[in-house]
């Protein structure tokens, strides 16, 4: 197997990575969206994007999923009320002609 290396040429600068010396040279720890490996990494800003990307993506998913259950439940609880309140009126017009 071919393990592919990035380089440290920087397109930026036109030179080689400033590491420490650039500010957009960053930590990232966390948990990698892709492999679930614990991740405690330093590197460019511009080098996390994808990562960041997957990330967020996965995010929005779980979020948009939560929401539409949220829906989901709201939906059930108004016709539950609906058939509710349909059944008041029925037994109160029921009583109205006794």
């Amino acid at each position: 197997m071919v393990q592919l290396k990035p380089s440290t040429f920087c397109p930026l600068v036109q030179g080689d990575c400033k590491q420490l010396g650039c500010s957009w040279f960053t930590q990232m720890r966390g948990t990698h969206p892709q492999t679930g490996e614990e991740l405690d990494e330093w590197g460019c800003a511009v080098t996390w994007l994808p990562i960041l990307l997957v990330e967020n993506a996965k995010e929005a998913r779980h979020g948009a999923s939560a929401i539409e259950s949220f829906r989901n439940e709201v939906t059930k609880a108004q016709y539950a009320t609906a058939d509710a309140i349909s059944a008041a009126a029925n037994i109160h017009l029921l009583e109205a002609q006794s």
